[in-house]
């Protein structure tokens, strides 16, 4: 991936929805009248399942679909005032990253509505500063993440390929034809599976992961037999992204292997984060790491909460290698319709590096492609695509531009 801004769902994993759930119980959605299912067509953001939702019949508003979160979070402040929100109860957040806390809001009376499921009278959390940037990370205005609450009410079927979504009432005999089905464990409102990895050194290693669909990261390896997890023999250092306690750093490189059910993945690109960052501080369910969107989008998934089970079925690209990001460049989208990418950070001794870019520098063009004609997601895909591949750079640093070419180099 281009960038590593954010690692979107680790941010709330610790103590978080502990504080605010006891005091707040969230009803589940529900379709109105007969109906039983439903197909919803999303957006891919990086990758990510960004569905539309309206809140207190307004909206829509941009949400992603994140299993790691166990309550809806409103992550664009702005919408605690359009929005005319009352009973506001505020409260101080603590996370994973680096030691620094958040203020946020909470309130218990909201109405929900995605597609023609509903929820009403629902607890929120509501951030007090945007911290995270999701809009900036995802190249779209995102106001949310949406969690358990939404996979607890129904069977959900992502497409990633045909980006669509299809609830089913949980009464409903629904699976996978030919999908591969893998219980889950349920705790604490997340979803965690059973794997197999084959590591440096170490073979056939039993791991506990996290399901975490709002992750960008395809895998983050935090932590073996509590200590950090062994780095592989190749790898480089790397921002893995924002939680609530700030940046969380780490490194990047490859897991030799990931058996998942009947599945065997092979030399999947991987996070290692500081164990300080993330595996020190969590205090809740103990687990090694978490399996992140960039992994699930090589399948047909259907979540099934009711019966502790995940199905997945093999897409088109199950057999394509996984990449990383070949540039050294870390970009953040802005301006009114983000179609303003500017850089945030450039690895040392990385392509980007020798080619002299700075941080704060903007990209203009790609192969005389405007960059204000891509989409963020296609300028990861462009920098992420083909070892040796070169590229025609127009960059602007403040009035003065510079061109070039720019080799891309697989790093890990």
């Amino acid at each position: 991936m281009l960038s590593q801004v954010v690692k979107i769902s680790i941010l709330f994993l610790l103590g978080f929805c502990t504080l605010i759930e006891p005091v707040f119980s969230q009803d589940q959605f529900e379709f109105s009248g007969k109906r039983k299912r439903q197909q919803i067509n999303f957006k891919a953001a990086r990758g990510l399942v960004v569905v539309p939702m309206y809140i207190n019949h307004k909206g829509p508003f941009n949400f992603i679909l994140d299993t790691g979160v166990g309550i809806t979070i409103i992550t664009d402040p702005k919408l605690k005032d359009s929005l005319d929100l009352k009973y506001l109860r505020k409260m101080q957040l603590y996370g994973l990253g680096e030691d620094t806390s958040l203020s946020a809001y909470t309130t218990p009376f909201l109405d929900f509505k995605v597609g023609a499921a509903q929820a009403k009278s629902c607890a929120a959390a509501i951030l007090d500063q945007d911290v995270l940037n999701l809009s900036g990370y995802a190249g779209m205005p995102i106001h949310g993440l949406l969690g358990y609450d939404f996979f607890k009410s129904f069977k959900v079927r992502i497409n990633y390929q045909s980006r669509f979504l299809k609830i089913y009432k949980n009464n409903l005999s629904i699976f996978l034809r030919k999908g591969n089905r893998i219980n889950l464990d349920i705790e604490e409102n997340k979803p965690y599976v059973n794997v197999i990895a084959d590591a440096t050194e170490h073979k056939k290693i039993p791991l506990k992961m996290l399901i975490d669909t709002g992750s960008g990261n395809t895998l983050s390896l935090e932590s073996y037999q509590k200590s950090p997890f062994p780095l592989p023999n190749k790898f480089v250092i790397a921002n893995l992204g924002v939680g609530l306690g700030g940046n969380i750093r780490g490194f990047k490189g490859r897991l030799e292997k990931l058996k998942i059910g009947k599945f065997g993945l092979d030399s999947i690109i991987a996070a290692f984060p500081y164990y300080e960052d993330v595996a020190a501080k969590i205090t809740s369910v103990e687990r090694n790491g978490s399996i992140g969107n960039p992994f699930f989008k090589k399948f047909d998934v259907l979540f099934d909460y009711q019966n502790s089970c995940i199905y997945l079925k093999g897409n088109t690209t199950l057999k394509e290698p996984f990449e990383y990001d070949m540039s050294g460049l870390e970009l953040v989208a802005s301006g009114n319709k983000f179609d303003e990418f500017f850089v945030t950070r450039v690895e040392i001794g990385s392509p980007a590096d020798e080619f002299g870019v700075k941080v704060g520098d903007q990209l203009l063009s790609i192969n005389f492609n405007p960059a204000e004609k891509l989409s963020l997601d296609e300028i990861c895909q462009i920098f992420s695509s083909k070892n040796d591949r070169s590229l025609y750079l127009e960059m602007a640093r403040g009035q003065d531009i510079y061109r070039g070419i720019l080799t891309l180099k697989r790093r890990i």
